[in-house]
């Protein structure tokens, strides 16, 4: 079985090399959307009974390790060293510095990175990670599966 929830932020980034509109400082309302797959839980009696996973868990795990640090955030390449700079003259500012250019694709194997191990089996039911998937726009988003 599969089960996904999906959460949403809003987070600034650019494309430094890229040849058009990206190349600018901009942002976006992400989606993240965040699948499991697992054994529906038998066990009599507890919460989960019936679920894979209850999915207030997901969101919670989800917004610790990945939607609470992005969100309001401007998300910018460690080699971005112009943006970081700017960045850095902004006092307090939410900054995530990242070891790899902010496109959909990498944002959303990082995503993937940062959870992979957060989703634990504790019913021994097989819980485990199997795709994020990042929306950039209603039209666009990249999936880094298992």
């Amino acid at each position: 079985m599969q089960i996904t929830r999906r959460l949403e932020f809003d987070a600034g980034h650019r494309i430094p090399n890229h040849n058009s509109q990206c190349k600018h400082l901009h942002g976006h309302r992400y989606i993240i959307e965040i699948t499991l797959s697992g054994d529906v839980i038998t066990t009599e009696g507890v919460s989960e009974q019936g679920m894979v996973m209850d999915f207030s868990d997901v969101k919670h795990i989800a917004k610790e390790r990945v939607v609470d640090k992005w969100d309001h955030a401007f998300i910018v390449y460690r080699g971005d060293k112009v943006v970081l700079d700017f960045l850095n003259t902004l006092p307090g500012h939410k900054t995530v510095v990242l070891d790899v250019i902010p496109t959909a694709e990498n944002l959303a194997k990082v995503a993937f990175d940062l959870l992979q191990d957060a989703y634990h089996d504790t019913y021994g039911n097989h819980l485990r990670l199997e795709r994020v998937r990042l929306y950039e726009t209603p039209n666009n988003w990249a999936d880094h599966t298992r």
